[in-house]
């Protein structure tokens, strides 16, 4: 899962940093299996710190992590699988 073709919604490429979305594919690579097919990346502003939180609901997972930034940003991402593809967008793209 989430091993094939990757894409990003305009709104990602125009909002989310790169570094940041090469960070959450990453996350992904490295979980372990089994993996729900609807990833949840929450970023928040931590005190000027980039706190992301990512989650799921099948199986159930939840894995927080801290980046220092000079600028932080607020933002809910969903990764999706398909079995074809994957896809990053932002939360109000859905």
């Amino acid at each position: 899962m989430f091993n094939n073709q990757r894409y990003l919604t305009k709104g990602v490429q125009a909002e989310i940093p790169l570094e940041l979305q090469l960070f959450m594919w990453e996350c992904l690579d490295r979980m372990s299996e089994p993996k729900d097919y609807f990833q949840v990346f929450r970023l928040e502003n931590l005190g000027g710190i980039q706190k992301i939180t990512n989650f799921s609901e099948q199986p159930e997972y939840h894995k927080e992590y801290l980046i220092p930034t000079n600028k932080p940003i607020t933002a809910k991402i969903y990764i999706i699988d398909s079995d074809t593809y994957s896809t990053m967008l932002l939360a109000e793209e859905y």
